[in-house]
């Protein structure tokens, strides 16, 4: 007995039932649904819709918020929710992140790669003579096999979850390696590639047991070259700093550090999927923590939420008609847009919070103004639980509110916790640095809006962008660079938050829009 899939284009694929698997896993191994921002197992996003031709199992009370009766009866349900054993299935055309590909130079020639890949998403640059010929962004191709650190940690847990993983990521970056040599007529000459140590792990085959429980250690800790095969150079690992503080924030470090410009004492918070900060005290003597955030600020897991492309909302803006939404730049899709980055779910929010629409504890309100008593008469119930209606099908539901005020918890701990082991207040950071996700494109007032940032720290943060490619990119062109980032590990003190005792009630006070110090 198989699993039978009918695609939209027509097509049948016969694959092998994994009954202790997810039928969504399955999928997503036989890559039918590559480039698809599955929330992996939560059942939110919806996107892994099939139809059961055979009897349908009995739907979860999950499916009956997200699909509805009538979707139902018809034989939908969310392959994340079911196991992977015989049956016959009808899936709809996928849903796929776009990859953004940008074409800076036409120089050709040999070229270097620098990598950074995280959890949610992968980010590349091709250089000549030290300059960037063509960046890109996607999907990390992984991410359909666990959404954040810790399940993809359980995939790769055993030989054969982390032979799935590996080749995912080996065969991408082996395509953006031929496909930059074509482009260039050159060859890959250099290799370098930034990662949380749970991905670097992944990506040369290690068995991540340090990693998957505590106490938590690194078996293997960066710094060298290590060969990936697949027709690619060795790849430069930069120092991994502590167990969830990677070669990503070693990086980062360059980026910020290596010309002598910068200011200390200095926050770093790279807000990615798993949320690595560093409070560098001085060019010696350097603070780091991490903190699971999620893939939410990724627009991953949430219910109307993607990975910014087009048919996307990035932002909102308040006129006096009402919100008006912000696309993606560039967007050159035709209709309306179909979903919201994190950016646009934190837009949303903070202007909500300033109207209030939304109060502190992120629940629901009245509205202060009467523009803002007009957004709250779109106030409705979706699924069973409050959402606010905005146009074109697109809703903000609480339980997205919910995991917004997750990762700002966790922001707001991570902070809190750097700057008292330092003895310092917000007020005596020289600059706040936001990387990662965020880092290049979220509003500044928002974070200070939703509590993220306490206030006035606004005025000394900077939007620092993809620190890691940026440092990366030095990395693989300039060994002086690479001799500044094998000093790092010698100056890091690393910070177990988990370990505190009353780590749950601090995370618990800061589940507010406010920030707590």
């Amino acid at each position: 007995m198989s699993i039978l899939i009918h695609t939209a284009d027509g097509g049948c694929l016969n694959l092998e039932p994994r009954p202790e698997e997810s039928l969504a896993r399955t999928i997503v191994l036989s890559r039918l649904w590559h480039g698809v921002p599955l929330c992996s197992g939560l059942g939110k996003c919806g996107l892994c819709r099939v139809r059961f031709l055979s009897p349908a199992p009995a739907h979860t009370p999950e499916e009956a918020r997200k699909l509805g009766p009538e979707a139902l009866a018809q034989g939908w349900r969310l392959a994340c929710l079911h196991p992977s054993e015989p049956c016959e299935v009808e899936v709809p055309a996928p849903v796929r992140s776009a990859r953004a590909v940008r074409d800076l130079s036409p120089a050709r020639g040999d070229f270097s790669l620098a990598v950074d890949l995280g959890t949610t998403s992968l980010h590349w640059a091709v250089l000549i003579d030290g300059k960037p010929v063509t960046m890109g962004q996607e999907l990390n191709p992984q991410a359909g096999l666990g959404s954040e650190v810790m399940s993809r940690l359980a995939v790769a847990a055993t030989a054969e979850g982390r032979l799935a993983l590996r080749t995912l990521i080996l065969d991408r970056l082996t395509d953006i390696a031929a496909t930059a040599a074509r482009d260039t007529g050159g060859s890959c000459l250099a290799l370098a590639v930034s990662g949380n140590p749970a991905m670097t792990y992944i990506l040369l085959g290690i068995p991540p047991d340090g990693l998957a429980a505590a106490p938590y250690a690194l078996s293997y800790a960066g710094g060298d070259e290590q060969p990936l095969g697949a027709g690619l150079p060795p790849a430069n690992i930069p120092p991994l700093l502590a167990p969830f503080v990677g070669a990503d924030i070693s990086a980062g470090l360059v980026a910020i550090e290596y010309d002598g410009a910068a200011r200390y004492p200095f926050l770093l918070a790279d807000m990615g999927t798993n949320g690595e900060f560093v409070l560098a005290l001085s060019p010696k003597r350097r603070l780091v923590a991490s903190v699971p955030l999620g893939p939410a600020l990724e627009g991953v897991g949430l219910s109307f939420g993607r990975t910014a492309g087009p048919s996307t909302i990035t932002g909102f803006r308040l006129t006096p008609q009402g919100l008006a939404p912000v696309r993606f730049e560039g967007d050159a899709a035709q209709g309306p847009p179909t979903a919201m980055t994190g950016t646009g779910y934190l837009s949303l929010a903070a202007i909500l919070l300033r109207q209030g629409v939304l109060d502190r504890a992120g629940h629901f309100g009245p509205g202060s103004t009467p523009l803002a008593a007009r957004l709250a008469a779109r106030l409705t119930t979706l699924e069973g639980e409050p959402a606010l209606a905005l146009d074109d099908g697109l809703f903000l539901p609480a339980s997205d509110l919910e995991e917004i005020l997750k990762v700002k918890a966790a922001f707001n701990l991570a902070m809190s916790a750097l700057l008292t082991e330092a003895g310092l207040s917000p007020s005596g950071l020289a600059a706040v640095h936001i990387a990662g996700a965020l880092g290049e494109h979220v509003s500044l007032d928002d974070l200070e809006t939703l509590g993220f940032l306490p206030p006035g720290l606004g005025a000394r943060t900077i939007k620092a962008g993809n620190t890691s490619l940026k440092g990366t990119a030095k990395l693989v062109t300039d060994s002086r660079a690479l001799a500044f980032a094998r000093t790092l590990p010698d100056t890091i003190t690393a910070l177990d938050l988990t370990a505190d005792p009353a780590f749950g009630d601090r995370f618990m006070q800061r589940m507010r829009f406010t920030h707590v110090d």
